[in-house]
């Protein structure tokens, strides 16, 4: 039971990678706080886990939100061991010129600012117990990626920005890593496949852009997370771990 016993917040828990990784976390003993902004969702998402594990609704780009929601977590368990800042959005798929004010805001608040939100309500409660924080990155904030100029500068932010947190807090015996995936299977990458210019060939396409030769589903990127919040990854930190089945190493040939 690599987590027995640890309180892990996370956003974006009700579905995706999130939902993936909560029950993974579950599964190592760790008591799952999930949050999303369909409160409905998290509460089932939880109830599903079992007794021990919470779930309701915020939204991460509003400050109080989070501040009441961390709050609601210690009042439970009176204890906070680990963040796990999931939660994001990857639509709208424009080049950046047609992108608007509205749609950069709210990539940069969900995906973004949320991080400053979390930690700022949950590094005295982190400090405590000596944990640790995960950031869900992309590997597109690596290498990029056509017509999603402002998806990956949230995911490029957020490397650097979980490499910059590490050196702040390893005083305190706080790591902090980010998961970078490419292509996995979840609702919201089935909605980015729907926008699409082609999306009947979009499946052989992420198949292909992974070297293992698949594109996966969240239980592999939930594994990885749970070894990054474990004692077994203690001495890692500022880590940004790809898991994409090879894909920044070069794509397969097809033909």
């Amino acid at each position: 039971m690599l987590l027995q016993d640890k309180v892990i917040f996370l956003t974006g828990g009700s579905t995706g990678i999130g939902l993936d990784c909560a029950k993974a976390y579950a599964a190592e003993g760790a008591k799952v706080a999930l949050v999303a902004r369909n409160g409905a969702l998290a509460e089932q998402a939880a109830a599903d886990l079992g007794p021990d594990h919470l779930g309701f609704a915020c939204d991460v780009s509003i400050d109080a939100d989070v501040k009441s929601a961390i709050d609601r977590v210690l009042a439970r368990f009176g204890r906070l061991d680990a963040i796990h800042n999931n939660a994001g959005i990857a639509t709208p798929s424009k080049p950046l010129h047609e992108t608007s004010d509205d749609e950069w805001d709210a990539l940069f608040n969900i995906n973004l600012k949320s991080v400053l939100h979390t930690t700022r309500h949950g590094i005295a409660s982190l400090r405590e117990t000596r944990g640790c924080i995960l950031n869900t990155s992309s590997l597109v904030g690596v290498i990029g990626q056509e017509i999603h100029a402002a998806y990956t500068a949230t995911k490029g932010g957020m490397n650097t920005l979980t490499k910059s947190m590490a050196l702040d807090y390893a005083a305190d015996g706080i790591r902090v890593n980010a998961v970078c995936p490419a292509g996995t299977w979840t609702p919201m990458l089935r909605v980015w496949a729907a926008e699409q210019p082609d999306p009947a060939g979009i499946s052989k396409y992420l198949d292909d852009i992974h070297p293992l030769g698949h594109c996966p589903e969240g239980d592999v990127i939930a594994d990885a997370c749970v070894f990054l919040l474990s004692e077994k990854s203690r001495f890692i930190t500022g880590h940004i771990m790809h898991v994409s089945g090879g894909a920044e190493i070069g794509y397969r040939r097809t033909c």
